[in-house]
């Protein structure tokens, strides 16, 4: 049984079918890349694994059990996390409250104690707080731990979304476009801080415009084109897949 199954998934909004028959699966500990032009449905994509959208088409099993239709706080909730193309932290809070901010799901005491601030919950807090802060050694901003995240550099705010999005101990982890705006140098940090992810044992699915980032880090790649799935294998085969180049407007995949 694979960690995540898609079988012909679509959603239609009107009169427009956005994504029509897709279908693959990832495995635990995988790292899947999702490649096409701009338009292609990617985000859709992202959006209906995440409860954001409901398909009107297909299915979608996360450990065997179908989640398609739930909620996102439901799905946030079987262990399934995500990052966004565009960074939505909490401005005004530090990087250490934003990271404590996606650990709501894992905490857990009565609503009595917290109210009288019993030894439990100090114990609890500080528990969560020392964690927190792992996070954002992992992510090497243990140093901004202090710092509110608008005043953090575009590139430690998207270290930050990782580390607040890795909080509640997803088992798959979805990343949007994790270099987006990044420059190069920026961009290798994040590929090695995405590496070092996989390493606490959690899936990786990847949307990616840089093709040295997806080429670089998936083990599997598929590709979309105008809402429909035109290609899935290995990097190397991807690159040299003439429907993938066609896709890309006759260009060279490098």
């Amino acid at each position: 049984m694979s960690l995540l199954e898609i079988q012909d998934l679509g959603i239609r909004f009107g009169g427009l079918q956005v994504l029509s028959g897709i279908a693959f699966n990832i495995e635990e500990r995988e790292i899947l890349g999702v490649i096409g032009p701009n338009g292609a449905g990617k985000t859709t994509l992202f959006n209906l694994i995440t409860g954001i959208y409901k398909p009107t088409a297909g299915t979608i099993r996360f450990e065997g059990e179908t989640i398609s239709g739930l909620s996102s706080d439901l799905i946030t909730k079987r262990g399934i996390n995500r990052t966004f193309q565009n960074v939505r932290l909490f401005g005004n809070m530090t990087a250490l409250e934003n990271v404590l901010v996606g650990m709501q799901n894992k905490i857990r005491y009565p609503l009595l104690s917290s109210a009288f601030r019993t030894k439990a919950v100090r114990e609890t807090e500080q528990t969560v707080r020392e964690k927190g802060m792992e996070l954002l050694r992992l992510m090497g901003l243990e140093d901004h731990w202090s710092v509110r995240a608008s005043n953090m550099s575009y590139g430690n705010q998207r270290r930050l979304e990782l580390a607040r999005a890795l909080a509640n101990e997803p088992k798959l982890l979805l990343l949007d476009e994790p270099t987006a705006g990044m420059n190069p140098q920026e961009a290798v940090q994040m590929i090695e801080l995405v590496r070092k992810v996989q390493t606490l044992g959690m899936a990786i699915l990847i949307i990616e415009h840089n093709m040295k980032v997806v080429m670089g880090l998936s083990e599997r790649i598929v590709c979309i084109e105008a809402g429909r799935k035109i290609a899935e294998g290995l990097p190397e085969e991807i690159q040299h897949d003439p429907d993938v180049i066609r896709a890309y407007l006759g260009g060279q995949l490098d």
